[in-house]
């Protein structure tokens, strides 16, 4: 039901874009796209009035609040994107969902590794300031990821028609 209406949702703004892209790389666009204003938004929120931008102390020991917002505002936008590449962007993949799950988190993990490994080559090393790096490293770690969860994390059967 709820699938229905997502996928009908992103499917009524896809019209100026079908000679551009196909439909499953527009649904990619925009789950990601909305499911990293949500990570933001719920960062905002966590940071500003959740934790009040105060030290969270936890029996581990104490955490900075820029990162515990970054934990709460991860622990809704993983499984969340998880859940919308599963169901809305790839759900013709012929893997099980524990595998499927394994890959996205080995995936997410290795694309903020590429974030921090391309900004600081462009910023550091290329002299590029750092806003264009910033876009530069999108384009590439966003490509990458569109390709690798289509033919890794989410891999089809090539005969299944795509959704």
């Amino acid at each position: 039901m709820l699938k229905g209406w997502i996928i009908e949702f992103i499917d009524f703004f896809y019209h100026p874009f079908r000679k551009l892209m196909p439909i499953q790389t527009f649904r990619y666009a925009a789950c990601g796209g909305g499911n990293t204003l949500l990570d933001i938004f719920l960062y905002f929120l966590s940071y500003n009035f959740i934790l009040k931008k105060q030290v969270l102390f936890t029996p581990a020991g104490a955490i900075s609040p820029h990162i515990a917002a970054f934990l709460i505002s991860f622990s809704i936008s993983f499984p969340t994107g998880y859940l919308l590449n599963r169901y809305i962007v790839f759900p013709g993949s012929i893997l099980r969902g524990r595998v499927q799950l394994f890959r996205y988190f080995l995936l997410v993990v290795l694309c903020v590794f590429l974030n921090y490994i391309f900004i600081k080559l462009f910023v550091e090393h290329l002299h590029i300031y750092p806003t264009i790096s910033k876009i530069l490293t999108t384009v590439i770690v966003v490509s990458f990821s569109y390709l690798t969860q289509k033919n890794f994390t989410f891999k089809t059967d090539s005969s299944l028609p795509e959704g």
